[in-house]
């Protein structure tokens, strides 16, 4: 099956959620790289060696709280956008897989939307299953 290609995509294109869903899927990637790792190092480092510079002054110090607080609040949701479409992605994945089987259980399919306890509930009864078969 080829690569679902998200300008394709009927519910996507050209809209506001397909720009965000490239930029997130960008960003997320990109974070993760050691490249960026050590940009944010040598970023870090000059700041420190601009301390002598600036006296450590309050504004020397607000540069450095600034950027890390407005970098830090957007990638929160950046990522947590980038999760949950991943998280969705292998529900479904899961779901047609239960589907497809004939001997599974369809009563696990969607169980994600369930209450937390309701879930836990299901993950005892399949352990006491387990047990039973061993």
């Amino acid at each position: 099956m080829p690569e679902l290609d998200i300008d394709q995509h009927p519910t996507c294109r050209n809209s506001l959620n397909a720009a965000f869903t490239r930029i997130s899927t960008w960003v997320a990637r990109t974070s993760g790289m050691p490249a960026t790792f050590v940009v944010a190092l040598l970023v870090i480092i000059i700041w420190g060696i601009t301390g002598p510079i600036f006296h450590f002054s309050n504004a020397w110090q607000l540069v450095i709280n600034t950027g890390t607080t407005i970098i830090t609040f957007l990638m929160v949701f950046l990522i947590q956008n980038t999760q949950y479409r991943d998280s969705l992605a292998v529900q479904v994945k899961l779901d047609e897989l239960l589907r497809a089987i004939d001997t599974a259980n369809n009563r696990f399919v969607g169980i994600e939307k369930l209450e937390e306890e309701e879930v836990e509930r299901l993950q005892q009864e399949c352990v006491d299953e387990a047990k039973k078969e061993t």
